[in-house]
């Protein structure tokens, strides 16, 4: 299939899956990770109609990020979506409008720091760790009110939680619990009411849980090139 193609099909099953959910097709945003992946398909996909995409290493993110804006696409929106180190934040900020990954207090001290030097701004979401691995990304749920405190205090706009499913789970589970956590999160904060979970092999079931954005990359991408 070409890029085009799995483009296609992959909104198509975005739309069959919010209808199913009793949903309008406007509830979830589709952000394209394309990190591996040229600027040019960035481009091909924008002249497909495409807007959001998602990157989750600042080294690749940044340029690429520049070579589209160059090969004219203005409106392309950028999603932070990997592990933000706090020294990568200043040129994170040159592109990105969103951060899905804030996950402890000195990024977020970072972000607010960075912020106050230029007139950007940027939203959030607070990444959950669902496993058992204290090195894995995330906060885990007896943190995440008091992240969220510090979130707020430095006037970064949060709109929810984000997720990613384990491997070894069913993605219902951890969905599950990614959404009481997001509960929880607006007894604190009403607002903060967005998830972002599903990827490329679990965003149907994703979206049936209530996922307002979810994240793709495989399913639409393809194989990351081979570099010879």
């Amino acid at each position: 299939m070409s890029l085009a193609e799995r483009y296609r099909s992959v909104s198509e099953r975005v739309a069959a899956a919010t209808r199913h959910s009793g949903r309008d097709a406007s509830d979830v945003s589709m952000i394209v990770v394309t990190k591996h992946h040229p600027a040019s398909l960035v481009r091909e996909l924008y002249e497909l109609g495409h807007r959001e995409f998602g990157e989750n290493r600042d080294q690749e993110a940044g340029p690429k990020a520049r070579e589209v804006a160059e090969l004219g696409c203005d409106g392309a929106t950028w999603h932070f979506v990997g592990q933000l180190q706090s020294n990568k934040v200043k040129s994170a900020l040159r592109y990105a409008s969103f951060v899905h990954s804030i996950d402890r207090p000195s990024l977020v001290k970072e972000l607010g720091k960075q912020l106050a030097k230029t007139d950007r701004r940027i939203s959030g979401f607070i990444e959950l760790n669902l496993t058992d691995d204290p090195g894995r990304g995330g906060v885990d749920e007896e943190d995440l009110l008091a992240l969220a405190e510090d979130v707020l205090e430095a006037d970064l706009p949060l709109l929810g939680v984000m997720a990613v499913a384990s491997l070894n789970n069913d993605p219902r589970t951890d969905f599950e619990r990614a959404v009481k956590m997001s509960q929880k999160l607006q007894t604190l904060a009403p607002e903060a009411s967005k998830l972002s979970m599903g990827m490329s092999d679990d965003f149907e079931i994703a979206i049936a849980m209530g996922a307002t954005h979810i994240r793709v990359g495989s399913a639409i991408t393809g194989p990351r090139p081979t570099t010879t």
